[in-house]
């Protein structure tokens, strides 16, 4: 997904650039309102996140002319604006989600990604429901995990495993029942062999911005990096 973001907030912009890209989101920013009108128009992108208070032009101006010339990309509003007067004039503007700041990163990706997801011809358009973890994605219905947009290569049991944890993602998952989705049936394994998986599985999650932690007395617990 190839988000534009319009935040005037230097330390915020920053934070969104790096927190969202390790969720395997292509982001390009800026902080003003004339720049960011210039950049939706010269390029194309998946979703639009904009903040209102901008010098140049306002959010609301910004997403006033985009929509006059054309431009049908989905936009999320975010702000330190929250009433109900405030969402309602965004929405009539043209906006098609708004989220007030302070947020929770986790919602803002959900949110984003469906507005991604509900865009005609969008190519992650699908009745699947992935799970995710920052930039790991598992679709059930196809029974895939991507790395951003790569199928992820895993071996059988770390596969199992890994799909077992995206199903529960913010939960933690006991061993018990992790062992019994890796080696199903299987009672000549050892209790301990899903150790092994979980070691195994661990070392290949360490570049992806994904950590397999390790929650003592009560399993396994899959965290992004931000």
């Amino acid at each position: 997904m190839k988000l534009l973001l319009v935040e005037d907030d230097a330390a915020m912009r920053t934070t969104l650039v790096r927190s969202l890209g390790r969720r395997g989101l292509q982001i390009e920013a800026c902080g003003d309102g004339r720049q960011a009108l210039e950049k939706w128009q010269a390029s194309t992108f998946d979703v639009i996140l904009l903040d209102l208070t901008l010098p140049g032009l306002d959010g609301l101006q910004v997403l006033e002319q985009a929509r006059r010339s054309g431009l049908d990309t989905p936009v999320l509003i975010l702000t330190a604006r929250g009433t109900v007067g405030d969402r309602i004039i965004g929405l009539n503007t043209g906006a098609d989600d708004y989220l007030p700041k302070p947020f929770d990163l986790d919602e803002l990706e959900a949110r984003l990604r469906a507005l991604h997801r509900r865009r005609p011809g969008s190519v992650v358009e699908s009745t699947s429901s992935p799970y995710s973890a920052g930039a790991i994605s598992y679709e059930k219905e196809s029974g895939a995990i991507y790395y951003r947009d790569q199928v992820l290569d895993l071996p059988p049991r770390e596969l199992a495993l890994l799909k077992a944890l995206l199903e529960k993602r913010g939960h933690a998952v006991t061993k018990e029942k992790l062992f019994d989705l890796v080696f199903p049936g299987q009672t000549d394994v050892q209790y301990e062999a899903i150790e092994v998986v979980v070691y195994r599985l661990r070392k290949k999650l360490a570049h992806t911005g994904v950590t397999l932690m390790t929650l003592r007395g009560l399993g396994y617990l899959l965290k992004t990096d931000d």
